[in-house]
């Protein structure tokens, strides 16, 4: 196998540079440049020479032996003062070493999985954890990247193997008397079974809501107070506002943190009748924007409107302009009513977020949802008679299969290049 190398740290002017060697030459490599390498795993303070002797840089050197290192290769970590032109020299006296290439995207966490230091669903919480922009995304990412979906599997994968096993004895011993009913115990993995699975595909939505934003859908009529009260949420003048009715004809999107989650405001078109053609475009962009929302903000006058949206069970609505009469409400324009409206928000997207499983990805729903659809088959096939036992073996076979898919064991090599082509350089 190759050695590979890259910088590990972000590109760019900074306080440290850290670069990582992976390979069977990656110890020779650090010693070529440092000279001798310190105690594995205890850093030590070097000097970094090209092949001529001149000076490079001094750094801490990090060297890790093979089976104790993040690719389970012999690894060598060079921490060295962040500038462009120290960087690009030891990268370029690295690239001069006979063996050495510089990695892929992605090719040292490619490496980890291959030498089954993480499996794929880890793979994809190490990504989700760079990417990784509040504080609820950091948790989720984190608790998948240390493992908790693998080990769900694993529990579900021994559950199934035991299931079928017991019905393959059943099949071995078909002319002789089984001396144990595995009928009952057989019934009670599967139900136990098809209960965590479900569970787990309910969850998935919501986690991918975390991971990819949720988003609350500010609607009204127009000239209610809208815009202004987005511009107060996002502390700017994101979206323009005027007393001209209409003036917002399409959606004005911003992203923040809220409470720990992540969220995009929607400023919408002015919900009413009109001849316009362009701003009824908006009004018709605006309801299916609102319909899709994970919630809804409705605007309403102290006349109370009919937008022509009905409010789901968990949206708000709430009085514009309070600033304008006495009744309570909410107002951009003061800011009267906003921390409020952000607390119930807040309170409706944390419950949401509650009911997120491990399984936070489109690809983890289907293969889950794959392995359901077998079980269920196989209890299908239980229940219809003893001589459809050896089928429901294969489909508990085949439920197996589905999840070993899940983390990466089987029928993913299609995934694999799209999966790590989304990380940088040096992971």
């Amino acid at each position: 196998m190759d050695t590979i190398f890259a910088l590990a740290s972000a590109p760019g002017k900074a306080g440290v540079a850290v670069i990582r060697i992976s390979g069977p030459l990656a110890l020779q490599a650090g010693r070529d440049l440092a000279g001798t390498l310190p105690q594995i795993r205890v850093a030590g303070l070097r000097k970094l020479r090209d092949r001529a002797g001149n000076l490079l840089d001094h750094g801490l050197v990090f060297a890790f032996e093979k089976g104790h290192s993040f690719t389970d290769e012999d690894v060598v970590e060079l921490h060295l003062h962040g500038s462009r032109a120290v960087v690009s020299a030891v990268l370029s006296e690295l690239a001069d070493m006979p063996g050495l290439r510089g990695a892929e995207a992605g090719e040292f966490t490619r490496r980890a999985l291959e030498n089954e230091c993480l499996d794929l669903a880890q793979v994809e919480g190490l990504s989700d954890l760079i990417e990784a922009e509040t504080e609820a995304q950091r948790i989720q990412a984190q608790r998948v990247f240390s493992g908790v979906l693998g080990d769900k599997v694993e529990t579900w994968r021994s559950l199934l193997i035991r299931a079928a096993a017991l019905l393959e004895a059943t099949i071995d011993f078909a002319d002789e008397d089984v001396p144990v009913d595995v009928g009952p115990e057989v019934s009670e993995i599967l139900t136990r079974l098809l209960t965590d699975l479900r569970h787990e595909v309910d969850g998935v939505a919501v986690a991918e809501r975390i991971r990819d934003g949720f988003e609350v859908a500010i609607v009204g009529r127009p000239n209610v107070g809208k815009s202004t009260l987005l511009n107060y949420l996002a502390g700017r003048d994101a979206a323009i506002t005027s007393e001209i009715a209409g003036t917002t004809r399409d959606i004005v999107e911003v992203r923040m943190d809220l409470r720990g989650l992540p969220v995009t405001f929607l400023d919408t078109a002015g919900m009413r009748e009109t001849s316009d053609a362009i701003e009824k475009i908006g009004v018709e962009r605006t309801v299916a924007r609102a319909e899709a929302a994970d919630l809804r903000v409705f605007l309403v006058d102290s006349k109370g409107d009919d937008l022509g949206v009905n409010p789901r069970p968990d949206d708000i609505v709430v009085l514009a302009k309070s600033d304008t009469h006495e009744k309570s409400g909410v107002s951009g324009r003061t800011g009267d009513g906003v921390a409020e409206l952000v607390d119930r928000v807040s309170a409706v997207l944390q419950e949401r977020s509650a009911l997120a499983g491990d399984a936070i990805r489109d690809r983890h729903r289907v293969a889950i949802g794959k392995s359901l659809g077998f079980i269920e088959e196989a209890r299908l096939r239980l229940d219809t008679g003893q001589e459809f036992t050896e089928l429901a073996a294969e489909e508990l076979r085949c439920a197996i299969r589905a999840l070993d898919s899940l983390v990466g064991r089987v029928d993913v090599e299609n995934l694999l290049d799209e999966i790590f082509l989304r990380f940088c350089i040096g992971k």
